[in-house]
């Protein structure tokens, strides 16, 4: 039986690819004493073990799913990415290169000292600076050393025996030292500094009174009353009725006529109208004053419920307290606003900007009026503009094969560096031009997932064999200088992100998490703050560390080769 099973996956690797991913995604999530492996590392492991049995991949397997994978990740964080390019970002950018800086100058020379091996070296960084996409990177370096091919290959299955010892501590260490070192070592009570800053920007302030943009999210319904002879909201326009408190006026039944309310209407004695707003508000402000009535003709109105893609440079840069004092916002709520695939607290000081997703809730005929000002509706579809991906990749892998020689080394950015950075500029080209280009939110997901689990599970199986007795030969040091790799970067972009570029001690961790592109860190620290707020940080370092931290493993390369 065993031999048989073995056979099988020689002569279809393909299925001990797929076994390696059912495996990593099985164990992956699974916590152990508060920590899981994460399904990347979990699915290297797998695919190591299934190595063990020297099964042959042909490498264009893994160089396919990787470069679906750069570009997927390059079209999911080019608006940030570009958006910190220009003045508005500055600051963020600033302490993000200066984290980065050290993400890699540390491994480097960990890497030196310890006398690593280049391979050695590669996944040391890929792996305690949590960066799976550096290994595809730095393998396609080495196998631009011209070197003999057997050289290269032995210090390519070097990569994932160092990312695989490296990367269980850069995860649950990045988290430990940001969640729970770091507050302390500025001094900081992490969520009291969160509720600081969420009164800042309104939160507590509009949670305790009932007005404003926050309470409105919350609880959302359509009620009607009936407009007595005496009420106090007549002979007004509907737009004035309630200043300061988002409850309005949708429709009107004046005798047999259903009339859809504009900001100049008029409300008359006897009219019956259907109100929208935060129910509390409704309970609150109405109740006590109008009789309510039983219309279902009047409450019978299409409703919608989107995502929003933001473009609009009209709605780029204000927060949501201005938002929703202009005409769009009238009868449209916010339920949810999703940056880089973090969801971020919905507070009246929350800023939007281009290329964030906006769920927005309300009738169809307001949402429908406010996404034709904002941006684009990302409506629920099952299609990928195949073409744009197709096209995409294959014009930045052309422009990444292009190279130009140093002291005797042939330097170019690589297909897979040049699908990145295509990936950047399409991402953001799709929040300015949303008409071409789209990629679903679940579509993104899988060539992000996909793409990388099986070019790490090619990685795995062809250096499997190799596996046990390069671990013997250099494990201890690697987890040693591991430890160092990770942990130095970390503290330092807490010191310099406090006491140099003056970040609230709210946002700070989020953005020393975005710039190592840790979201389990994140998470961390929003548990530890009893907050989302520290997410504010995490967008724009977030989108350049992941663009450096995998150029990096091409740096690393070339400086130690």
């Amino acid at each position: 039986m065993g031999d048989w099973f073995v056979n099988v996956l020689r002569s279809y690797p393909e299925l001990a690819v797929f076994l390696s991913i059912g495996i990593g995604f099985w164990i992956g999530p699974k916590k152990f004493f508060g920590f899981s492996l994460g399904t990347v590392t979990a699915t290297l492991l797998a695919a190591v073990i299934i190595g063990q049995t020297h099964i042959q991949i042909d490498s264009a397997v893994k160089s396919t799913f990787f470069i679906m994978f750069i570009f997927a990740v390059g079209y999911g964080v080019g608006p940030q990415f570009i958006r910190g390019l220009k003045a508005d970002g500055a600051r963020e950018v600033l302490f993000a290169l200066s984290v980065l800086a050290l993400c890699l100058i540390v491994p480097v020379l960990s890497a030196k000292v310890a006398g690593l091996e280049l391979g050695f070296a590669a996944g040391l960084y890929a792996g305690s600076q949590t960066i799976s996409a550096a290994i595809g990177v730095a393998t396609d370096q080495i196998s631009q050393l011209g070197l003999s091919s057997e050289q290269a290959q032995t210090y390519a299955n070097q990569i994932p025996i160092a990312y695989a010892v490296t990367y269980i501590y850069g995860t649950i260490g990045s988290a430990i030292i940001l969640a729970k070192l770091g507050p302390r070592l500025i001094g900081v009570n992490l969520v009291a500094a969160c509720k600081e800053y969420e009164a800042k920007l309104g939160g507590s302030a509009s949670v305790e009174t009932g007005e404003g943009i926050v309470s409105a999210y919350r609880m959302i319904e359509a009620r009607a009353f009936e407009i007595p002879d005496d009420s106090d909201l007549l002979g007004q326009p509907v737009k004035d009725l309630m200043p300061g408190v988002r409850i309005y006026a949708e429709r009107i039944k004046r005798g047999d006529a259903v009339i859809e309310v504009e900001d100049s209407t008029v409300l008359q004695a006897g009219d019956l109208v259907m109100f929208s707003g935060r129910r509390a508000d409704l309970v609150g402000l109405l109740e006590g004053r109008l009789k309510e009535a039983d219309t279902p003709e009047l409450l019978n109105t299409p409703t919608e419920k989107l995502d929003v893609l933001i473009t609009s440079k009209e709605v780029h840069g204000k927060t949501l307290e201005e938002l929703s004092k202009l005409s769009l916002a009238r009868g449209v709520y916010v339920s949810k606003l999703m940056r880089n695939m973090v969801e971020l607290p919905l507070l009246p000081g929350t800023v939007v900007h281009r290329g964030d997703i906006l769920t927005v809730l309300g009738s169809k005929r307001h949402v429908e009026a406010a996404i034709a000002r904002v941006g684009y509706a990302d409506r629920p579809v099952e299609t990928t503009d195949l073409a744009f991906v197709g096209w995409g990749i294959f014009i930045g892998g052309l422009v990444g094969t292009l190279a130009i020689t140093m002291s005797g080394f042939p330097i170019s950015l690589s297909t897979t560096g040049g699908a990145l950075l295509a990936g950047l500029l399409l991402g953001w080209l799709r929040t300015v031009h949303p008409t071409f280009g789209r990629i679903p939110g679940p579509s993104l997901w899988l060539m992000n997932t996909l793409g990388l689990n099986v070019f790490i599970a090619v990685i795995g199986i062809s250096a499997g064999p190799g596996f046990v007795a390069g671990l013997q030969q250099a494990g201890v040091a690697l987890l040693l200088w591991g430890i160092v790799a990770t942990s130095l970067p970390m503290i330092f972009s807490v010191y310099v992100g406090h006491y140099v570029f003056k970040f609230h001690p709210a946002i700070l961790f989020g953005a020393c998490a975005g710039a190592r592109t840790t979201t389990a860190a994140l998470g961390m620290i929003q548990e530890a703050a009893q907050s989302r707020i520290p997410a504010l940080g995490y967008g724009m370092p977030y989108a350049i560390g992941n663009t450096l931290l995998t150029i990096f493993g091409m740096v690393v390369v070339l400086v130690l080769s």
